[in-house]
């Protein structure tokens, strides 16, 4: 079924039709089997309407006390009725949500393909809980549609004309009684309460959106918000946020009990209408007494396939505003991946590998302000390159674009000299790795999350890797070694060893260039330390070129370049973009930078990094 043909598809806008059409699209039914489920599912009900016919016939023939040879084998086909009605319902169950669920995997698939391609800005402008609740429950509702709406609409448009034929051939007054009351049911109902739901499903959607994205921001940053004394609002939030989904969950369901209540109804009529023309006709002789039996009882159960259609006029909508959230996410997807589009190659790889060069640039996400400009660096394979600076000053946007995840704001940025925002993902990430902050550690087996960087990792090149990244003893330690299964994002492991496990699944990447942010980020300065000197002492026995962002300055004696990042002390307002006011080697910079002299006064005493002032101040 397409839904914009559906007959309840007038009662959602255009937008949502067009949403709907293309989630469904998405979807990639397999038509010959959705067909075979609603051979199924009527079969069954015609099963079900077929065994209240005979057992009526059956009865009142019985009634008459003939002999047991004229009730023919009307007893064996009620036998055979109640028998089918059950597996042929078991049938169309399995055969419908077996195609349900892989339309639901394709599209989750489609789903995540577009967030992958996609620029980093659509995606960091999600928050996490919006995104769970578009790739779980959303998806869930548009495959719902399937099993819940079309099915039961196509089971109900064919069964409906099949019984009303049937019922006509018997007595035709009773069979138009029943294709009215069918149609007052069918029709009628839905879209008496439809208009109603649509208003109550967006409302209960958008609630539990929002519910889920509160839920999980309030349980990833549960210790923070403890120590700010902010959880009980949080959580007195939360609560209030889901009474308001149970009582609009409660006034969703009301459309829903209104469509029963109509079909009860035009049950009733349909069932007293016939009653009264059929013994009108059983009176003239028009009619046996025995049929009149079963026109009276037939629509007992044809309208139990028209009781489903109300629940699915709300499922319809609850699908729709599924799909809009769907689309809208998929398109923004595109529309980003299509504005960078791919159109240049990287030539081939020099032996003296990639180069990774900015001049004069400029770097901001998109939408808002320049954050940084005048920004001048080389990273190639061997060199090691640190930038310091205070938080806020725009360190991980220019590591993000340097890594070709955002376009420059300008100037020029290329790798080996095509602009990497500008090539393939899997080609620029051959030459570029980044490891962000927040970096994600995935709950499964220490191999496996190395394999997030390279899916060939053996076990033994994985242990090499933990090894080089100061795990080895913390290796040989793991009860089931690689196999080890790590907590959701690392909850069972020390700061320390999360930051490292991070470093090792950074060496496993095949790029040859390494961008790191704040790999030494709340962790205390002797492991902070250790952890920086080891990424640019590791990074360079490799051969790799390694640009890290770093608060702490005590390592980067190991570095060959450090880059300052700061305001000029002219700038008027801190909205002023920043830019390199010093560069040169860590010892250089002890020499013509009093804020660097100094800061790394402070860190010899072991002050805590928050106290570690701006790094930019001048001379």
């Amino acid at each position: 079924m397409n839904p914009a043909t559906s007959p309840l598809s007038p009662a959602l806008s255009a937008s949502e039709r067009r949403a709907l059409r293309r989630a469904v699209g998405l979807l990639h039914l397999d038509r010959p089997r959705f067909v075979l489920a609603v051979l199924a599912g009527t079969a069954g009900m015609a099963s079900a309407v077929a065994l209240s016919g005979v057992a009526a016939w059956l009865i009142a023939r019985a009634s008459q006390m003939p002999d047991v040879v004229a009730l023919g084998v009307a007893p064996v086909a009620v036998r055979l009725f109640g028998i089918s009605r059950s597996v042929l319902r078991y049938c169309e169950r399995l055969i419908s949500h077996d195609t349900a669920l892989k339309g639901m995997g394709a599209l989750r698939t489609r789903l995540y393909e577009a967030l992958a391609s996609a620029r980093s800005d659509t995606v960091a402008g999600l928050r996490r809980g919006d995104v769970l609740a578009r790739v779980g429950s959303d998806i869930d509702a548009v495959g719902d549609l399937v099993v819940r709406a079309y099915l039961p609409a196509a089971v109900a448009a064919v069964l409906g004309a099949a019984t009303c034929l049937g019922v006509g051939l018997v007595y035709w007054p009773a069979g138009l009684i029943l294709a009215v009351c069918l149609l007052l049911s069918g029709l009628g109902a839905p879209l008496a309460t439809i208009r109603s739901a649509r208003i109550a499903e967006q409302a209960r959607q958008r609630q539990s959106t929002e519910l889920s994205a509160e839920v999980l921001a309030t349980l990833e940053g549960a210790a923070e918000l403890t120590v700010s004394g902010h959880l009980a609002g949080s959580m007195r939030q939360v609560a209030s946020r889901e009474e308001n989904l149970v009582r609009l969950r409660d006034r969703a369901a009301v459309p829903a009990a209104i469509a029963a209540a109509m079909d009860v109804a035009a049950m009733g009529i349909a069932v007293v209408g016939n009653l009264v023309v059929g013994m009108s006709a059983v009176t003239a002789g028009r009619l046996g007494p025995v049929w009149l039996a079963v026109i009276v009882l037939v629509p007992l159960a044809a309208f139990e396939a028209t009781s489903a259609l109300g629940p699915a006029s709300v499922q319809l909508v609850r699908s729709a505003g599924a799909a809009c959230r769907i689309v809208e996410l998929i398109e923004t997807a595109e529309a980003g991946t299509q504005a960078s589009a791919v159109t240049r190659e990287l030539p081939a790889l020099s032996a003296r590998g990639p180069r990774l060069r900015a001049r004069n640039l400029a770097v901001g996400w998109p939408g808002g302000p320049i954050v940084a400009e005048g920004i001048d660096l080389d990273l190639q394979a061997g060199s090691r390159v640190a930038i310091v600076g205070p938080s806020g000053i725009g360190k991980s946007t220019l590591i993000a674009t340097l890594a070709g995840l955002l376009e420059p704001r300008g100037g020029s940025l290329t790798l080996d000299g095509v602009p990497p925002w500008q090539v393939s993902r899997p080609e620029a990430a051959a030459r570029v790795c980044l490891t962000a902050e927040d970096a994600h550690v995935f709950h499964t087996s220490v191999l496996e999350n190395l394999r997030v960087a390279r899916g060939d990792v053996t076990p033994a090149q994985a242990g090499e890797l933990l090894r080089q990244a100061g795990l080895g003893d913390w290796f040989e330690a793991l009860p089931d070694g690689l196999d080890t299964i790590i907590g959701t994002d690392a909850t069972t492991l020390s700061g320390g060893e999360r930051r490292r496990l991070l470093l090792a699944r950074a060496l496993a990447a095949p790029a040859p260039l390494m961008l790191l942010d704040e790999p030494g980020e709340h962790l205390d300065a002797a492991t902070a330390d250790r952890l920086v000197a080891d990424l640019l002492t590791v990074g360079a026995r490799q051969g790799r070129g390694t640009l890290l962002v770093t608060h702490r300055l005590s390592a980067l004696e190991h570095a060959d370049e450090v880059l300052v990042m700061g305001r000029p002390s002219q700038a008027a307002t801190e909205q002023a973009p920043a830019t390199i006011l010093h560069r040169g080697s860590h010892h250089e910079l002890k020499d013509v930078s009093e804020g660097y002299r100094w800061s790394l006064s402070q860190e010899d005493q072991d002050k805590p990094q928050d106290d570690v002032p701006d790094v930019s101040r001048t001379s």
